[in-house]
C-alpha cells in the first residue's frame, strides 16, 4: 500500500511543549552531514548527503511540518540519559522505566572519500533490563517540508519517495504505513537487539535485510574510525576529556570531500526566543580559518589542517572583483560563493521563533577582518605544517597588496551587523595582522615582497588603532571610532600579539570589560542597546567570547581568575560537552548547534591556560 503525504499534514509532537530544548541534543555524523538526536529519542534535524542540503527531518524548526524519526518508549512514565560511547561520535540514549531499561545506539558509518552520495543512519535498540516496549515513527518531510512524498511498506522495510529524493528504511520489524509515515512497535528483553537503517538516495532505492552481525560490524568499524582518529591528538593537559570532545565535534563538522569546516550544523536556531536573529550557519567562514588551523595543528591533526588549508588556497586563488574585495566572508562547503538568503515562511521556527532562513545574505558584506584571519592561517600552516608554495605566495601577495590599499574604510564588522558600516577597531586590528604576518613569512622564507611599503602600512594601522580605537575618557579600546561602546572582539588584541597582555592600556580595557560585558564569566559581544546593530531584540552571552576572555586573563597573568572562568564555562556545556552559539539568561543554549567556533576557542583557551599554569 502506498500513501501520499502533503507538506501541510502535522506530525506528533516530541515534547510537552512541542520542542525539545536545544541543549537536550547529541549529534552524530559521517563527515558529510549530521543528525541531531534528542534525549527523547527523536532525530529532529537531518540533511542528507551534505550539511547545507534541504532537510528531511526538521521538527526542531517546526514541530508539525518539519519531519522526524523517533524511537522511544511506547508508554509514559520513563526518563532518559544520553552519553557518547567513549572517544567516539556514537551516541547512546538510555531509557529507564519500571518495566525495563533499553538503549538506542545511534551512529552514521563514515564513508570513504571514494564512496557515492548516499549516507546511512543506523539506530539499534538494545534491551538492558526487564522488557521494554518502544514505538518507532519515521516521518520524513522532504525539501524543508515543501515537497510531497509517497510512503510504502515493502519487503524488509519501507520506502519514501518524493521529487526531492528518496529514503529507504531497512528493518526486520513489521511496519505499518499510515499518512505518509512508517510506524512500528517492538518489545526488547535483555540483550535483544533490533536495528533500523535509514538510507538516502535517488530513484529505485530499496530496503535490504541488515542482519545483526552486519549491524554490529558497522558499529565496530565506526568505533575504530573515531578512536584511531582521536589517537593522533597530542593534548595531554588538565582538560583532556573536554578537549577531546571538542576535537571530535570539529571533526563531525568537517565536510570530508573538500576539507571545509562548517560554522554549525543547523540553520535558524534563534539567538533570542521570538526574535529575528536567526541565521543559516551551514557554511564555511574565512575567519574560522585561523582558529581552525591553530586548533588542529596544536592538537596534531595535520591531515585535517592540510585539507582545510587546500580549501582556503582555492578560495584566494579564485580572484573576485566585488565591493567586498578579493574574498567573500563565507562560502558553501564546496567553495560556491552563491549563498542567496531565502525565508521559509511555511515553517514556524524553533518555539515559534520565525523567520527560518536558508542561505546567508551576509556573504557579500565587506568585513576587513577576514584578511587578517586568512593570512594568519597561512602563517601558522607555513610555520607548523608545510612551507607555502610559490604560486600560493603570489596569490597571497596580491591579497596583502589589496589590504594595503583598502584597510582604511568602513565595513560591516566581525559580527555581521546590519546597521550600516563603521570604522570598526577589530577590522583595523586584523588588517594589521594580515600585513604583519605576511611580513613575517617573507622574512622567514626570503620571499619577494614590497616590504618597505608593507612596513609603512602596518605601522600606520598600528598608530591609528592606538589613537582612534583608544577612548581616553573610558580608558579602553572601543568597538569603533565613533563610539564609546565596548566590544568583546578586541579581546583578541593580545592573542594576535598586537599589544602586550600586560600593557596598561590593555589591562584597563580588560578591567572595564569585566564590569560591563562579563556576567559571572559569561561574556556579551557588545551592548546592543547602546550600539544599534540594525536588528530587533537582544541576545545571550556569546560563548566564543567567554573563552577569549579566559585566554586574555591567562596571558595577563590572572591565572586564578582565568581558571575559575574556564571551569565555570565548562558547566554551561550540555550533558555531552557540546555548545551552541550562545547562552541565555537562565543557562539555556541559544543559536545554532553545535557551533565550531566555540569549540575552537575552548581548545585554544585550554591549551594556553595549561601552558600558563605549568
Amino acid at each position: 500500500m502506498t500513501e501520499t503525504l502533503t507538506p501541510a499534514e502535522p506530525i506528533a509532537t516530541s515534547a510537552p511543549t512541542g520542542y525539545l530544548p536545544i541543549e537536550e541534543h547529541g549529534v552524530i555524523g559521517d563527515l558529510r552531514s549530521v543528525a541531531l538526536v534528542g534525549t527523547d529519542g527523536t532525530i529532529d534535524w537531518y540533511c542528507p548527503v551534505r550539511f547545507d542540503a534541504p532537510s528531511v527531518f526538521a521538527s526542531l524548526l517546526d514541530k508539525e511540518r518539519g519531519g522526524s524519526f523517533r524511537i522511544a518508549p511506547a508508554h509514559d512514565g520513563w526518563k532518559s540519559r544520553q552519553l557518547y560511547f567513549p572517544d567516539t561520535n556514537i551516541l547512546i540514549t538510555r531509557f529507564f522505566s519500571e518495566e525495563g531499561v533499553a538503549e538506542v545506539i545511534d551512529f552514521m558509518p563514515v564513508m570513504s572519500p571514494g564512496d557515492g552520495g548516499r549516507d546511512r543512519i543506523v539506530r539499534t535498540v538494545l534491551g538492558v533490563r526487564g522488557e521494554l516496549t518502544l514505538r518507532a515513527e519515521v516521518d520524513p518531510r522532504f525539501d524543508y517540508g515543501r515537497a510531497e512524498h509517497e510512503a510504502a511498506a515493502v519487503e524488509n522495510g519501507a520506502v519514501f519517495r518524493s521529487s526531492a529524493g528518496s529514503l529507504a528504511l531497512s528493518t526486520r520489524v513489521p511496519l505499518e504505513v499510515r499518512n505518509g509515515r512508517a510506524l512500528a512497535e517492538l518489545t526488547v528483553g535483555v540483550h535483544e537487539r533490533v536495528t533500523f537503517v535509514l538510507e538516502n538516495g535517488d530513484g529505485e532505492l530499496r530496503p535490504r535485510p541488515y542482519g545483526e552481525d552486519e549491524a554490529r560490524s558497522l558499529f565496530i568499524e565506526t568505533i575504530d574510525f573515531w578512536r584511531n582518529w582521536l589517537r593522533q591528538s597530542r593534548y595531554t593537559g588538565r582538560w583532556r576529556e573536554t578537549v577531546n570532545r571538542s576535537a571530535l565535534t570539529l571533526k563531525l563538522l568537517t565536510y570530508q570531500p573538500t576539507g571545509a569546516i562548517v560554522a554549525a550544523a543547523t540553520t535558524s536556531l534563534p539567538e533570542q526566543l521570538g526574535g529575528e536573529r536567526n541565521w543559516d550557519y551551514r557554511y564555511t567562514w574565512i575567519r574560522d580559518a585561523s582558529f581552525s588551523l591553530y586548533a588542529l595543528l596544536r592538537l596534531g591533526f595535520t591531515d585535517e589542517a592540510a585539507a582545510f588549508g587546500d580549501w582556503l588556497g582555492e578560495r584566494f586563488r579564485t580572484e573576485m572583483h566585488g565591493e567586498s574585495g578579493p574574498l567573500q566572508i563565507m562560502y558553501a562547503i564546496d567553495g560556491n560563493p552563491e549563498l542567496e538568503e531565502l525565508t521559509l515562511d511555511h515553517l514556524e521556527g524553533y518555539r515559534g521563533s520565525a523567520p527560518v532562513r536558508i542561505g546567508n545574505g551576509a556573504a557579500t558584506q565587506l568585513q576587513l577582518d577576514i584578511y587578517g584571519e586568512l593570512v594568519d592561517s597561512i602563517y601558522l600552516y607555513n610555520k607548523y605544517g608545510q612551507p607555502i608554495s610559490h604560486d600560493a605566495w603570489e596569490d597571497l601577495r596580491r591579497i596583502v597588496d589589496w589590504v594595503s590599499e583598502n584597510w582604511d574604510q568602513a565595513d560591516e564588522g566581525v559580527w555581521e551587523t546590519r546597521g550600516g558600516r563603521q570604522h570598526f577597531t577589530y577590522g583595523r586590528l586584523m588588517s594589521w595582522v594580515a600585513i604583519e604576518r605576511a611580513i613575517r613569512i617573507a622574512r622567514q622564507r626570503g620571499l619577494p615582497a614590497d616590504l618597505v611599503r608593507w612596513l609603512n602600512v602596518r605601522d600606520e594601522i598600528y598608530t591609528q588603532v592606538m589613537s582612534r580605537g583608544w577612548h581616553t575618557e573610558r580608558g579602553a579600546f572601543v568597538q569603533h571610532y565613533e563610539t564609546d561602546v565596548l566590544d568583546a572582539s578586541v579581546l583578541l588584541m593580545p592573542l594576535v600579539k598586537f599589544i602586550s597582555p600586560t600593557d596598561p592600556r590593555w589591562l584597563s580595557t580588560l578591567d572595564l570589560m569585566g564590569k560591563e560585558l562579563v556576567s559571572d564569566s559569561l561574556v556579551y559581544r557588545y551592548n546592543a542597546a547602546a550600539s544599534p546593530d540594525g536588528l530587533e531584540g537582544e541576545e545571550g552571552t556569546f560563548s566564543i567570547c567567554s573563552f577569549w576572555y579566559v585566554e586574555a586573563l591567562a596571558r595577563a597573568g590572572r591565572l586564578d581568575q582565568a581558571r575559575i572562568a574556564f571551569e565555570k564555562m565548562l558547566t554551561y556545556a550540555n550533558h555531552l560537552g557540546l555548545y551552541a552559539e550562545e547562552i541565555g539568561p537562565t543557562g539555556e543554549a541559544l543559536g545554532n548547534f553545535p557551533q565550531a567556533f566555540t569549540h575552537l576557542a575552548l581548545i585554544s583557551a585550554a591549551t594556553n591556560l595549561d601552558r600558563q599554569l605549568g
